[in-house]
């Protein structure tokens, strides 16, 4: 079965890219920034930022079925990680209101900047949907 790209219509759409890609059940999710509706990075800070670009990735997770204790893998790409680690409690407190108690394999990894220059964070991941609630895009 060839790959299948996955863009949510409540996302942003994609031009030259996919939100993600469903190959079997396994969903590879494009990296995410804070970007809104409205292709604005939300204000407000590493907090605000984490909300949003989270929030998208579970978007496009949910559009195929999948559910966050579907995640095995989130790289999370940051421009100031001190910033990030100062507001940890609060970020975790974000996650725990999204996702739940259920923690993939992570990494977190600082950069210089990323595609829009007012983004603090990016985030992309990789999830397994099992068949039972396993939805293809176009199918």
């Amino acid at each position: 079965m060839s790959p299948i790209p996955v863009n949510p219509a409540a996302l942003p759409t994609p031009h030259g890219y996919s939100h993600g890609t469903l190959s079997g059940n396994t969903l590879y999710l494009g990296g995410q920034t804070a970007l809104d509706a409205e292709m604005r990075i939300v204000p407000g800070g590493i907090v605000e930022q984490f909300r949003q670009a989270f929030g998208n990735v579970l978007t496009t997770l949910a559009e195929v079925g999948g559910e966050p204790g579907d995640l095995v893998s989130i790289t999370i790409f940051l421009t100031d990680i001190p910033d990030y680690q100062a507001h940890g409690k609060e970020i975790g407190s974000v996650w725990r209101e999204l996702a739940g108690t259920s923690y993939p394999a992570m990494a977190g990894i600082g950069t210089t900047a990323l595609w829009q220059p007012e983004a603090l964070i990016e985030i992309m991941g990789v999830a397994v949907v099992p068949d039972e609630r396993l939805v293809r895009p176009g199918v």
